[in-house]
Formats: structure tokens, C-alpha cells, sequence
């Protein structure tokens, strides 16, 4: 993988993985961009690995990235699957190259009318019970979700039953990994 070291450009907000914790990286720090998913950044500095959202890209020098609830209000019908399934394919956990849905991660997905509306509660887990990224995920899912037209909200709740296993993964997620 080819270097791609940065300086940031300003103070930024960062979630450090893997504990999920926010923190403040300062204007001047150097960074190394390890991954670009789903929209956010994965980066490392000498203090460890961090998640910048894709709406404070420009302090790395990238451009702004910004995920939109859909305000159609002529959409007729409830969502559709493949355009539910679409969206969920561009939420990634920062540490691993391969999004939710193939990662298995994706336990239920159900469409609820509601004043001409839609509603999408969505079960999802996460490849280990003490990962403290789960919440910065879910919201990323929720989002992504708030996008399709016709829906009014995205539910996510995180669970542990039945438990994540290596078995969940697709085999596109399983060849990314290289495991195939």
C-alpha cells in the first residue's frame, strides 16, 4: 500500500479506534491516510488510529463528503430493497476493508409505513462485543438509510444474538479479506 502522509489543515474531531472514544487532533499534526470507505477516512498518527467523517475531509485535503436525508416528497411507495441493500454497502467498520453487508453484519431489515412515510429499523452486530466503534457504525448505517427516497428515519440497533462468526462474511467480503 502506497504512503499517503498528510498535515492537517485544521483542528478536527476523531473517533479513536478501536474504543470509539472522540478526541480532538490538532492543526499540524501529520497523518497517514489508510483507508477512504464508505465516505470517512481511516487514519493513523504516532498516537494511534483514528476515523475522520467525511464531513471534515477538507482538514486532510480531501474533498467534503456529505451524506444528505433525502427530502423527496414525491416518492410513492415504500423504499426498495436493492436501494436499502445499495446504501447499507457504503457503511464500512474503519478497521476492516469490506462493508456491513458483507461482513454479515446486517441482521434484519424491516420497513414500517407511517404517514405516507417509511420507517426502516434495521438489527445489526459487530465482528466483536467490546468494539467501541458500534456507535459511530449504526449512525453511519442510520444515514445512509435516511437517504433513500421515501424514507423518514433509519432505526439501527446494535445486537448480539446470535454471535458474529468468520462464517457471516460473503464471498465477495471473504476474498477481499483473502480468505478465499
Amino acid at each position: 500500500m502506497k504512503e499517503d502522509k498528510r498535515i492537517l489543515s485544521r483542528a478536527v474531531e476523531a473517533t479513536l479506534i478501536p474504543q470509539g472514544t472522540l478526541m480532538e487532533l490538532d492543526e499540524g499534526e501529520n497523518v497517514m491516510i489508510t483507508h477512504r470507505l464508505g465516505g470517512n477516512f481511516t487514519i493513523m498518527t504516532e498516537n494511534g488510529m483514528f476515523r475522520i467523517k467525511g464531513s471534515d475531509a477538507d482538514a486532510i485535503g480531501e474533498e467534503v463528503v456529505i451524506t444528505k436525508k433525502n427530502e423527496d416528497s414525491t416518492h410513492q411507495g415504500p423504499p426498495e430493497m436493492d436501494a436499502i441493500w445499495t446504501v447499507l454497502k457504503k457503511v464500512f467498520d474503519p478497521e476492516i476493508p469490506v462493508n456491513i453487508v458483507d461482513l454479515g453484519l446486517v441482521y434484519s431489515l424491516e420497513v414500517k409505513e407511517q404517514n405516507k412515510y417509511y420507517i426502516i429499523e434495521m438489527q445489526m452486530t459487530l465482528t466483536a462485543p467490546g468494539c467501541g466503534m458500534g456507535p459511530a457504525i449504526a449512525e453511519d448505517a442510520k444515514n445512509h438509510l435516511e437517504t433513500i427516497p421515501g424514507v423518514k428515519e433509519g432505526k439501527v440497533s446494535i445486537v448480539w444474538d446470535p454471535p458474529w462468526d468468520q462464517g457471516m462474511i460473503t464471498e465477495e467480503g471473504k476474498m477481499i479479506l483473502g480468505l478465499i
